[in-house]
């Protein structure tokens, strides 16, 4: 019989509460392009025909690979490429804090929920030494 205490399920449990949010929209995002929504089509109308399609494919994938533990950190560094160009792009449109916030705070979100359930990444990131 072992003397050491089980971990507490709490983090596990608000780290799925914390992606929650970021992984409905993004996946809701991507799906968007790829059916090529009205609102997609306008908003994509200067851009090369079919990068729509190719984005949401991007983003849709990346988000897929965060949602599977053995490949979580992957999609989280992806994800965090994905939304750091999704930052460059709303901060050169002049879109103000209201366009960049949001991929911000999905990135910080992403990466908070993983911290919480993966040890190896609490023990790469500590927030004490």
């Amino acid at each position: 019989m072992s003397s050491t205490p089980a971990p507490s399920k709490v983090p596990f449990y608000v780290s799925i509460v914390l992606s929650i949010p970021p992984v409905f929209m993004l996946l809701m995002s991507g799906v968007m392009k790829v059916m090529q929504t009205e609102q997609v089509r306008q908003g994509f109308a200067d851009w090369p025909a079919g990068s729509a399609v190719a984005i949401g494919a991007v983003e849709i994938a990346c988000t897929l690979i965060y949602l599977i533990p053995r490949t979580a950190v992957l999609g989280a560094i992806l994800l965090a490429a994905y939304l750091g160009g999704a930052v460059c792009l709303t901060v050169k449109m002049g879109m103000g804090v209201a366009g960049w916030s949001m991929p911000v705070a999905f990135g910080v979100l992403l990466w908070g929920a993983l911290w919480l359930r993966d040890p190896r990444i609490r023990a790469l990131i500590p927030l004490r030494s």
